[in-house]
């Protein structure tokens, strides 16, 4: 069954893959509106896929679900292309983004990237937004991210749920890898969830999917196992770092990817978590060999290569 062939009309999904998250373009008769815009490294796909879908029409306003440079580095292109674009975010970030702060927001201790872009608002959980024709909650979703809002439409029990609930799991407790409390907010929004009692969701990444009774237990078994094994879930965040960043270089050399990822300062801090008695670079080829065993990259002697997964 295609959910996304069933969504109301007006509600449209972009499926991007793992490097950018999906985009979910929600039209009437008065406005345009885009949730989340992916990564930089797909601005120009992000832009291409909304202008097509929009035609002669302008986007009037940009919202993200939280600000992970892979849900908001289209923001900059979208802004440059739509000068009347309205963007807001959710509250917790609005200073370090008015003053572009790329350490407060995660950027430079990650690696990753993200132009620079101007906000007009903020996303406020508790109010009701109306796009599309219909009636949109916002309900804060702390947890993979402390600032993350998730979008819930009770008409049509449609709820964007960005990272806070995939098919199969949910987004790295970034809080937990920098030793803040992150998995019982986890468990939290996993329950707000399940009261909304969704019965169509649209994944940050992944298709549109409607077992919302599976992925929920799939999520609290995922949450479970973490839980009682942190390191476990520090190792994992660090993998995920490496495999986003290769699929931004897509095949570098062996010798670039490792000095690349030892000028992370979050690979830095999970090396002394998980590792401190073992040279850095010794590490991050054990994670390398343990993404190639999983079918994540192709490591060859000289040169890194990303698989789609």
């Amino acid at each position: 069954m295609s959910y996304a062939a069933a969504l109301p009309a007006g509600v449209q999904v972009f499926e991007r893959g793992w490097l950018s998250s999906n985009n979910i373009l929600l039209t009437d008769s008065e406005r345009a509106t885009l949730v989340d815009s992916g990564y930089v490294a797909h601005a120009t796909q992000t832009l291409a896929l909304v202008s097509h879908a929009l035609g002669e029409r302008a986007l009037d306003e940009l919202v993200n679900t939280h600000l992970h440079s892979d849900h908001c580095g289209g923001n900059a292109a979208l802004q440059a292309h739509y000068p009347r674009l309205r963007t807001r975010i959710p509250p917790g970030l609005a200073e370090p983004v008015r003053h572009w702060c790329e350490d407060e927001l995660s950027y430079l201790p990650t690696g990753q990237s993200c132009p620079a872009f101007a906000i007009t608002g903020i996303l406020v959980p508790g109010q009701t937004e109306r796009w599309a024709g219909l009636d949109w909650e916002v309900h804060a979703a702390p947890g993979h991210d402390p600032h993350s809002v998730i979008l819930f439409c009770p008409e049509h029990r449609l709820l964007i749920s960005a990272d806070a609930l995939w098919e199969n799991g949910f987004g790295v407790v970034f809080p937990e890898l920098e030793g803040v409390a992150g998995f019982d907010a986890v468990a939290a929004t996993l329950d707000l969830i399940e009261r909304l009692q969704p019965q169509t969701l649209i994944p940050g990444h992944g298709p549109v999917f409607g077992d919302t009774a599976g992925a929920l237990q799939r999520a609290r078994a995922r949450l479970n196992a973490f839980a009682q094994a942190p390191d476990k879930h520090a190792r994992y965040g660090a993998k995920v770092l490496l495999k986003f960043k290769l699929q931004e270089f897509g095949r570098i050399s062996r010798a670039q990817f490792l000095q690349w990822a030892q000028s992370v300062p979050y690979m830095h801090s999970l090396h002394r978590q998980l590792a401190a008695d073992m040279a850095m670079a010794q590490w991050l080829e054990q994670l390398l060999a343990e993404l190639a065993h999983s079918g994540a990259l192709v490591l060859g002697p000289d040169l890194l290569e990303d698989t789609v997964r």
